[in-house]
């Protein structure tokens, strides 16, 4: 698994934190001029290497940005202008990239110092013009593989639907599956059987995505930061610490109320039976019961096991049996369960909005928690709108034979994000 975002490149200097903008913020001169520059390289004519620092280039080549850039291309089409700048500094800017079909949102960064060189450029979504939901589920249809969409009205008994494409038709959700571990930690919160600020010891490391597998062995730590750790940087080490301190029977009994498959894997144990060609096999033929025996009578194993990151090597592996699996639909009843508890959850579920900031900043909240591996994406949004009205977005694409395209996906819920925003 990995943390699901559309990095281009490790900025050399900090981009400023969604919604983060200096006071009275003025571009200067130098950074209006890169960023109409920046139309003709979006269009393969400029000058890459004179456009972008040597930093920039170091971590994205052109060869690699031509890639994204093209995508963004057959998306869109041709890019034609700058159609809006926000600075966030007097160096940096939150653009609206106009395209012949569509827009997309950029965050651009440049060097103060002459020639005053991009040293930072991160694409933070795309849309359609004149967009409506049924072109939305079209360009679902449309996506190779297997997807499906729910949007929902919340509020009522249960979610009212306003539009499904395969909403009842369970999917791999990757790292998503930790909204079950945050909302059994909410209910123990509600129920008084646990605190925020309770104290457990790091438990035993996973693979990143994440930084607490780098941390010392037991290291102290609130279920709170583990909580935030889990949902906004999809730590994976911290996921599993908190499902086994919550209780692996208690987290399995949230999941299969929100309609989710059980056993519920730690991290760690998804990596390891990835790992392992006999225990993927074994797995994917069990019972549910069967399942649970095996984690048990290979607990020693998986937890000594030396976990191998190149596991994927870039291709989907078993994203049908070793995942954790629920439908759209039962991903906004979950969503709508977590809208009904306290407001450290809530807090904890917008640390990461997931979405352009300028899509997010049309809502009074956004909550997100994503997914992903090789062939497996998903997007999970709670919205508040600014009269009040709550909705639920929850989308997946995957396919066992090939990697799925995480902007192109990203635009698609960022735009039925826009159109529960315009309701």
């Amino acid at each position: 698994m990995h943390r699901l975002a559309l990095w281009l490149v490790a900025l050399a200097v900090a981009l400023l934190p969604v919604g983060a903008v200096a006071q009275g913020a003025v571009a200067d001169p130098a950074l209006r001029a890169k960023a109409d520059a920046l139309v003709a390289i979006l269009d393969g004519r400029g000058a890459y290497d004179a456009y972008f620092a040597a930093s920039f280039r170091e971590k994205v080549p052109k060869a690699q940005f031509s890639v994204i850039a093209e995508k963004l291309k057959a998306t869109l089409g041709a890019p034609q202008r700058i159609e809006s700048l926000t600075a966030t500094s007097a160096w940096s800017a939150d653009l609206v990239v106009g395209y012949a079909r569509g827009t997309a949102s950029v965050r651009l960064v440049i060097d103060p110092a002459a020639p005053h060189a991009a040293t930072g450029l991160l694409i933070t979504g795309t849309g359609a013009r004149d967009d409506t939901l049924a072109k939305v589920e079209e360009e679902f249809r449309a996506l190779p593989g297997a997807s499906g969409i729910g949007l929902y009205a919340l509020g009522q008994e249960k979610p009212e639907p306003i539009l499904e494409y395969r909403a009842d038709v369970a999917a791999p959700l990757g790292s998503a599956f930790k909204l079950w571990v945050l909302a059994e930690l909410a209910r123990q919160v509600a129920a008084g059987e646990r605190h925020w600020d309770d104290v457990v010891k790091v438990g035993a490391p996973s693979l990143p995505s994440g930084v607490l597998q780098t941390w010392p062995a037991g290291s102290p730590v609130t279920v709170q930061t583990l909580a935030t750790m889990m949902i906004s940087i999809s730590d994976n080490t911290a996921t599993d610490t908190l499902l086994t301190t919550l209780g692996r029977a208690k987290v399995d009994a949230m999941a299969e109320a929100a309609g989710g498959g059980v056993p519920v894997m730690t991290t760690r144990e998804m990596f390891a039976l990835k790992g392992d060609p006999a225990l993927t096999k074994a797995w994917a033929a069990e019972s549910v019961d069967g399942r649970r025996a095996l984690l048990v009578d290979n607990a020693v194993k998986i937890a000594t096991a030396k976990l191998d990151p190149t596991v994927f090597a870039g291709k989907p592996v078993a994203i049908d049996s070793v995942e954790w699996f629920a439908s759209p639909s039962a991903m906004a009843g979950l969503l709508d369960r977590l809208r009904g508890t306290d407001a450290t959850t809530r807090a904890v579920l917008a640390v990461n909005a997931g979405v352009d900031p300028a899509i997010a900043k049309r809502f009074a909240y956004v909550g997100f928690k994503g997914g992903g591996e090789p062939g497996v994406l998903t997007l999970n949004y709670l919205v508040q709108a600014k009269d009040g009205r709550w909705y639920a977005a929850t989308g997946n694409w995957h396919r066992a034979d090939d990697g799925v395209n995480e902007l192109r996906f990203a635009g698609l819920m960022g735009r039925a994000l826009a159109l529960l925003a315009a309701r």
